[in-house]
């Protein structure tokens, strides 16, 4: 069940499964963003903050996913919209481009993780939708660095998932400097799976997708495996100390212990995927072969940049489905019937 949702749905409105879009939000609505905030954004550069006029992709998740909201909100966190106003301190933006927003919507610009280009672990970085309303209003507020341009070659009607499921998955590729060399290993094939898997092999790797649906193995291969082991059988016990790097992208909980035999020598088993229950560990299966277990959210905006262009360049797009804005309950009964396949875009 995986969709472009990411955002808990809060306080339902007009019963417990429906969700009634918002018709026309102002500027401060749809930002959520006080005058006395402006002024302090402003210090850093960003006081008038680009605003997207709502072109696309827009979400939210299945309730329970995330803590709920305590007030109403409107959530839509991967969002694909024209610039209507930008700010004389918007860097590199001007009206009229096509750019997209993820996760975040702000980082303050001044600590340490910001002035080292990596935005995405400023500790005061504001959430597309936490204390403000998200993709499904019409329009959105951002600070610019948040706001990346949208390659001509990637269809806007479907590339919104990128800016959050698809910055998960390629940014550990890129900053854990997997090779083309590497034999690289994707539990789950969904929303994030299949995106990291055209990743992978696009970049070079020898791609090994573990999934326990083996209704699932000839899409793994279409979208770019070499090859496919169930991850819940025996398959595992073949590979031993094959694997270089092994992305986790579902959230079930497996035989950790049993990926850990798979990797190699200096392999990292690396979580994207909430996986909800605490992940046991055997010091000694680490520190014999120097293996790491790490986690990661997104990436920072120059990255989303690099990955927009290697998709463009190697034509790597989600796969998805899309609804119509005021059909959006009848996306989220298919989304609950586990029928999404795999990123669900509601669009206007």
């Amino acid at each position: 069940m995986f969709t472009i949702f990411c955002a808990a749905l809060g306080k339902p409105i007009g019963g417990e499964h429906t969700y009634a879009p918002p018709r026309v939000v102002s500027g401060a609505l749809a930002g959520n963003l006080a005058d006395d905030r402006a002024g302090v954004v402003s210090l850093h550069g960003t006081h008038d903050l680009s605003r997207l006029r709502r072109a696309g992709a827009h979400s939210a998740t299945r309730e329970g996913a995330c803590a709920p909201l305590t007030q109403l909100t409107s959530p839509g966190h991967e969002v694909i919209g024209v610039i209507e106003k930008a700010g004389d301190q918007a860097k590199g933006l001007k009206v009229g481009d096509r750019v997209g927003l993820g996760w975040f919507a702000g980082s303050c610009l001044s600590c340490q993780p910001c002035l080292s280009g990596r935005q995405q672990l400023c500790a005061g970085a504001e959430g597309m939708i936490i204390g403000r309303h998200g993709g499904f209003t019409d329009k959105v507020r951002a600070n610019w660095e948040w706001a990346v341009k949208l390659p001509d070659a990637l269809d806007p009607a479907s590339s919104g998932p990128l800016f959050c499921g698809g910055i998960t998955v390629f940014a550990p590729i890129a900053d854990f400097d997997v090779k083309p060399t590497d034999r690289v290993g994707v539990v789950g094939i969904g929303g994030l799976g299949h995106l990291t898997l055209q990743f992978l092999n696009a970049w070079g790797c020898e791609v090994t997708a573990f999934t326990s649906s083996p209704s699932k193995a000839a899409e793994a291969k279409k979208l770019g495996a070499h090859h496919v082991v169930d991850s819940k059988g025996d398959g595992l016990e073949a590979i031993t100390g094959t694997l270089d790097f092994i992305l986790v992208t579902a959230n079930a909980p497996l035989n950790w212990d049993a990926f850990i035999a798979a990797l190699a020598p200096d392999g990292r088993l690396h979580f994207v995927g909430a996986v909800l229950e605490p992940i046991p560990v055997q010091t000694f299966s680490l520190i014999g072969g120097r293996k790491s277990v790490s986690g990661s959210q997104l990436g920072s905006p120059a990255t989303v940049a690099t990955m927009l262009d290697f998709c463009a360049r190697h034509s790597i797009a989600p796969v998805t489905e899309t609804f119509a804005m005021d059909d959006v309950n009848a996306a989220l009964d298919h989304l609950r019937a586990g029928k999404a396949r795999h990123r669900i875009v509601l669009k206007r």
